[in-house]
């Protein structure tokens, strides 16, 4: 029964993750790209000084630029970066992390699109907070005509929320990592649900549980909160972790460069799988790409409506560089250093991947570079678990209206399955969260399309007035 699920949810997921998917990320991308003139390239210094400075402008707004940023990189940051890299990786072979790298490229100037159109087209609820995303400018940038596709997307977001980024994925990421530190050899055990399992993973499950829980009955702000104080330091300890693995395998580096770049257009495949060997590499490698920025998505203009920033342009700038903390630092820093060490080709899976690669290119003992590794993995998958809440909150808001006690009942049900998510296989649960990514993109990306003018006039507005400062 298991494998007849197993395989239906592979089904759909190959289906959902098809070519076409694929062009349409890629190709909306590349249009937005061109027509704000590589934008996220050229501007990058303007976005750099906008982050730094921390701004606040306008009335509206909930929490500040940077918490906005932190807000969103709380949800991205998350075991994409670890086990997501490695699961890739694994899957589509080292090219999989060069089409990472092509799809966060132009994945920037979409999220600099997506959020600039979260900031001008939110709205004020009626008891004063500030909710906007793909949903609102859906309906007031497309037209009432086209709240059909701010519905599905809203839809998609709850159960991207409840079954995919939010909770699963990231809770079985968390209690893994602590069950191989702890309890690899699975000495200490229980029974439940007629399976057994380790006591780390059922005392790590709950108490990540309650942790959450007191977070997020908070709302917005005790989340962006606790993510302004946790997502700088989780970052920079994961980066230099990395940077030591690198340092101390420097030599290493120009052929694992090679071996990325070969295997992304096939040429260590056997004679006759080149194609085929391409085609999985850009699958896995734009699927867990997105996955880890989120970029087309929708889910960071979720968190960019709420900023105090009366500049859409300004925020879509700030926004941007989401994605190149987060893909092109991060998962790469991830991807090298399993390259480096070849832990993608010894038959591990998942996390077991991505500690293989610290306890070989850590120049500590393999308990030093497991334990570090797995404290990342707590906070990167803690803060996902907790900036998805609100996402899938407000998308749940968007659906059913401002009911208070709903959104209540809703965050309690949140809450239970991040309890239930430890106990769910790896690959089921990486198989649901694609599937639900992919289908949450597509309203986005229709969207994106739609209000391409809107982006380049708004970026007009921004630089012609930038200019006369100046």
């Amino acid at each position: 029964m298991l494998d007849m699920i197993s395989n239906f949810l592979t089904t759909v997921d190959d289906f959902v993750w098809g070519i076409p998917l694929i062009v349409l990320i890629l190709a909306t991308g590349l249009f937005l790209t061109a027509r704000l003139r590589f934008l996220q390239i050229t501007k990058l210094p303007h976005a750099i000084k906008h982050l730094i400075a921390n701004e606040k402008s306008g009335e509206d707004g909930e929490v500040s630029s940077f918490a906005a940023l932190c807000t969103a990189l709380s949800a991205t940051i998350g075991t994409g970066n670890i086990v997501g890299v490695a699961t890739a990786i694994v899957a589509g072979g080292p090219g999989a992390l060069f089409w990472m790298w092509i799809a966060a490229l132009v994945g920037t100037a979409t999220k600099y699109s997506e959020c600039l159109l979260a900031v001008k087209y939110r709205v004020v609820a009626e008891d004063g907070h500030i909710i906007g995303g793909p949903f609102y400018y859906i309906e007031n940038g497309m037209g009432k005509s086209w709240k059909w596709l701010a519905k599905i997307f809203a839809f998609m977001g709850v159960c991207v929320g409840l079954f995919g980024i939010g909770t699963f994925t990231q809770i079985n990421g968390i209690t893994s990592a602590v069950h191989n530190f702890f309890d690899a050899n699975n000495a200490h055990t229980v029974q439940l649900f007629g399976m057994d399992y380790s006591w780390s993973v059922v005392i790590s499950g709950i108490l990540l549980t309650i942790c959450v829980a007191l977070v997020v009955i908070g709302g917005l702000k005790r989340i962006s909160t606790v993510a302004q104080v946790i997502v700088p330091f989780m970052a920079v300890t994961y980066v230099v972790a990395c940077l030591l693995v690198l340092i101390f395998n420097v030599t290493a580096i120009p052929a694992a460069i090679v071996t990325i770049v070969q295997s992304a257009f096939g040429m260590r495949a056997v004679a006759g799988g080149a194609l085929g060997a391409v085609i999985m590499a850009m699958q896995k490698g734009i699927a867990r790409g997105i996955f880890s920025n989120e970029a087309g998505i929708g889910s960071a203009p979720i968190a960019a409506a709420a900023a105090q920033n009366d500049s859409p342009a300004k925020q879509g700038l700030i926004s941007m560089m989401g994605t190149i903390i987060d893909t092109l630092i991060i998962c790469t820093m991830t991807g090298l250093t399993i390259v480096i060490t070849d832990s993608w080709n010894v038959g591990l899976d998942g996390v077991d991947v991505t500690t293989r690669a610290f306890q070989q290119g850590l120049p500590f003992n393999s308990f030093i570079a497991s334990f570090i590794l797995m404290v990342c993995l707590v906070f990167f998958a803690f803060t996902t678990i907790l900036g998805w809440d609100y996402y899938s909150e407000r998308c749940l808001e968007y659906l059913i209206g401002q009911k208070p006690k709903a959104i209540k009942v809703y965050r309690w049900i949140y809450i239970a399955c991040v309890f239930i998510g430890p106990y769910m296989t790896v690959k089921a649960v990486w198989t649901i969260a694609d599937i639900f990514n992919g289908l949450m993109a597509i309203p986005n990306l229709i969207a994106l399309l739609a209000l391409n003018g809107v982006v380049v006039a708004e970026t007009k507005k921004y630089l012609d007035n930038a200019k006369k400062k100046f």
